[in-house]
Parts: C-alpha cells; structure tokens; sequence
C-alpha cells in the first residue's frame, strides 16, 4: 500500500483540482499498481480535508451495482462514496452548471435511514427495518481527473474512481417518499428524459437484483473500518441506467410512474 504522505499528497491533488474545476491525471499514470484499499485510503484522507473546510456528511452513494459496470471496469463488487450536505438540491430546482466541469447523470433509488446500520452481517432485511422511506433521486457524477489522458490515450481505472470520491458530485431527491415495503422494490422503474427527449430507461432489479442489497454491501464494507451507516443518513442505492451527459442549459426529468418524479435545470 502506499505511504501515508503519498495519500494525502494525492487526497490534496484532488482537493485542488475540486476547488479550481480543473482535471488532473489519473493518480495510475503515476502509480498502476494503486489498490482498491489504497483508493479508499485516498478518498478518506480527501473526506478529511472537507471536514476541516466545514462540510457535513449527509449520507453515502453506492457505484458500479450492475454486472455489466463490474466486468467494463474489471471488479466483482461496487464502490461507494461520501455525500455532503452542500450536495443536495431540490426537487424542480436549477443547479449552476459552472458548479461542475463534466458533469453526467443516473437515475437512482435514495434510502433514508431511521436507524444505524452496521456490518459485518448486515442483511437485506435488516436494511429493509432500518429505513424510514425510500425516495426518487438523481445523481450527478463528476470527475477530478481526465477519463481518459489526453497524451497516452489511457483510461482511468476503477481505483482513480474510488479515489475520487467515487466521482460523486451531487444529487436531488423528489418524487414520492414511501415506505420499504409498500412497494416491491426489484420493480421500480423509471424513464429518464433530457429536454423532453427520452433518454434511457430502466428497472431497480439491475441494481444487485433489489437496492437493499446495495446498502446492505455498504454497510458490510464500512464495517472494515470500524464505520457504520448512521440514522439520518441518505443511502444513493446505485444507478440503474447509464449515465447521460449533461450540457448548460439541459432539463432532466426522470418518471417513476406510481412513485412520483424528480427533475432539475442546470443553468
């Protein structure tokens, strides 16, 4: 594993990057044998120094939940990330598009939790007892780093992600709260449209074959540091369809029938 300095030299490199909207090289140009635990390492000492700055954890976003994402990118298991509070936008609400520099977005499921959650042995049903109500929600992805380097041509792998904050950027959250168990939640779907054009579609089954299991894998995960999931907090279950790119001036409305909408502007 890398050294700590080495961690918080790059926790830096990407808190600057943050601050003044610029990409950096993928932190495997420098280092290709970065592991998952090093990238984790990476993103706690990053989290750290938002603390210091006055940001508040709100919640966590689960990443890479499909089979497909896992095997594009080479993993057997998803990612996760830290939301904070100056994340969270409002239901038909406009978001400033300099906020970002390339930004995308998935349609999600949020957990809000009522009580902890810990592992090792956290399970779909203890999930499913421990939130308060499920709701709609979008997230907006965003990258610190070059997807792919402008001089070698080489894609960023999955450990520069997770150092990344598991490019997470922001998120809202709409449509119409309910219950866990009011609703099977394996077979919510959503269509998903760009300025009134639809642009992809698809169904919560996709996400580790029921969301619950994704907050339950984080919660096990967590666990692995001595960290769990706390009451309060808001749970991005993972995207169940691929992310949309978004330009100044888009509106995105995402349908989930039944259980309500959820939209934004970027302006």
């Amino acid at each position: 594993m890398l050294d700590q300095q080495t961690i918080d030299r790059l926790a830096q490199r990407l808190d600057e990057a943050e601050r003044s909207k610029s990409l950096i090289p993928a932190f495997t140009s420098e280092y290709p044998e970065l592991t998952i635990e090093d990238a984790y390492a990476i993103q706690r000492a990053w989290t750290r120094l938002q603390l210091i700055r006055g940001r508040i954890i709100k919640g966590h976003k689960i990443g890479l939940t499909s089979k497909a994402m896992q095997n594009a990118v080479g993993i057997s298991e998803p990612d996760f990330g830290v939301l904070f509070a100056d994340m969270f936008y409002s239901d038909a609400g406009t978001i400033p598009f300099d906020r970002f520099h390339a930004p995308r977005i998935e349609v999600e499921l949020a957990f809000v939790l009522k009580a902890p959650l810990e592992g090792p042995d956290c399970t779909l049903f203890d999930v499913l007892n421990a939130t308060d109500y499920v709701t709609p929600a979008l997230e907006i992805l965003e990258t610190r780093m070059h997807r792919v380097d402008p001089q070698t041509k080489a894609p960023r792998k999955v450990t520069d992600t997770i150092s990344d904050n598991a490019a997470n950027a922001a998120l809202v959250v709409g449509g119409r709260p309910f219950r866990p168990l009011e609703a099977d939640l394996r077979w919510i779907g959503a269509l998903l449209f760009r300025n009134g054009q639809i642009e992809e579609t698809g169904i919560a089954a996709g996400v580790l074959n029921h969301p619950a299991n994704g907050v339950a894998w984080l919660a096990n995960r967590l666990a692995l540091h001595d960290e769990h999931l706390a009451a309060g907090e808001v749970v991005l279950a993972g995207s169940f369809t691929r992310p949309v790119e978004i330009s100044k001036g888009d509106t995105f409305h995402a349908d989930y029938g039944p259980f309500g909408s959820v939209s934004c502007q970027f302006v």
